[in-house]
């Protein structure tokens, strides 16, 4: 079996949306055997194209990581799984932002100390702090 792309499966899914939407109108607008008979033609659909995404899944090469399957399998939203994420790399982010300054603020009063107490290295000094950034 050829691999599924993204956008087949996509397309699949937009079909069953579809099929659970003709089910909602014609569960809602149900006027006997008529009725019945097409609600079972998009149950079939349905059943069909379930079935058809799911084999399309299987080909479909997206890693996804171990920790949201597991997140899902509790029965918790993937949506608060990627919110909690993201809200853990800004923290983080901000913690490395914090310390990147510090070690240059460090980077600066150090050179300064070496210059003022080693005039000797005064040039040197200058020189290794202007290229790493001070």
């Amino acid at each position: 079996m050829a691999a599924a792309t993204l956008q087949a499966v996509d397309q699949r899914l937009r079909s069953i949306i579809t099929n659970l939407y003709m089910l909602i109108l014609q569960a809602h607008d149900y006027h006997g055997q008529g009725t019945q008979h097409a609600m079972t033609d998009e149950i079939k659909r349905l059943i069909q194209n379930l079935v058809e995404v799911s084999q399309q899944a299987r080909t479909l090469n997206i890693p996804v990581p171990i920790g949201i399957i597991q997140y899902i399998e509790q029965s918790r939203n993937p949506d608060v799984y990627t919110r909690e994420f993201v809200e853990s790399v800004m923290k983080w982010n901000q913690q490395l932002k914090g310390r990147s300054e510090a070690f240059a603020q460090f980077r600066d009063i150090l050179a300064r100390e070496m210059m003022s107490g080693i005039p000797d290295i005064k040039d040197d000094v200058r020189e290794i702090a202007a290229s790493t950034g001070g």
